[in-house]
């Protein structure tokens, strides 16, 4: 409650209500009580992973799929939803871009291609087919000032190009749109969220949004193992996950 919100997200925000109390009993002796709530919330709050039905472009998901009734029901997606959201285990790759860069990064800042190059010379690593790339802002340190948090700097249209073009299976960054969220259209997709539409529609490459990678950085942990698993809400555009990342041992070959 009360952490940051996407606007198109917000008007469902976070609640949590603790309908049954332990209280609601009696005591009588030795007396067994229990206690139990009803979350009400969006799929897309916290950490979280977009399902590949989150995003269409002209009413067609990934994989030319157009979107009519009998694929967008009122219950949800009856293909491409969060239950077909494989768990994630894969070799990750961490990009820290605030410290490639020797600084911080102003709001709003869009992350390009050069950078992405001369953060992966930096730290001796390159993205591989199937490994699941994270992205540092920076802007994760300020998770408790929605104000700041949402004017994170986000990975350009062309940079997201760059991503893809490895074959990697997702990708993530410590901000809440992974895009630059700025409301800018972009000149090239005459689109907001660019990288949204290119990764989802046209790609099927998932996105992991709000991620914490502060320890990681701090320990500069490039490489690990991240298992990441959505849970199957079945026809949902999206999954609250709890990325882990496996480090200081000998990362497979996935």
């Amino acid at each position: 409650m009360g952490m940051p919100f996407h606007p198109s997200h917000k008007s469902v925000g976070y609640t949590y209500v603790l309908h049954k109390k332990h209280r609601d009993k009696e005591l009588s002796g030795l007396t067994r009580t229990s206690a139990s709530g009803v979350l009400i919330t969006t799929e897309h709050s916290g950490t979280h992973i977009d399902a590949i039905c989150h995003q269409a472009l002209d009413h067609k998901l990934f994989g030319g799929v157009k979107v009519d009734t009998a694929v967008e029901t009122p219950f949800g997606f009856s293909t491409l939803g969060a239950e077909a959201v494989q768990p994630l285990v894969a070799r990750c790759v961490l990009l820290d871009i605030v410290r490639s860069r020797g600084d911080h990064l102003e709001k709003f800042h869009s992350i390009t291609v050069e950078e992405l190059k001369e953060c992966c010379q930096n730290q001796k690593i390159y993205p591989t087919k199937g490994d699941i790339v994270l992205v540092r802002t920076g802007f994760g340190r300020f998770w408790s000032d929605a104000t700041k948090y949402l004017e994170a700097a986000g990975v350009s249209l062309e940079g997201a190009k760059w991503l893809s073009s490895f074959g990697i299976v997702a990708t993530g960054a410590d901000n809440m749109s992974f895009d630059v969220d700025d409301g800018n259209i972009d000149p090239a997709m005459k689109i907001t969220l660019p990288c949204h539409a290119l990764l989802l529609v046209e790609k099927g490459i998932y996105i992991i949004e709000n991620l914490n990678l502060e320890e990681l950085a701090a320990d500069r942990v490039w490489e690990s193992v991240i298992i990441c698993s959505p849970l199957k809400l079945v026809g949902a555009t999206g999954s609250p996950v709890r990325p882990i990342a496996l480090t200081g041992i000998p990362v497979p070959s996935f």
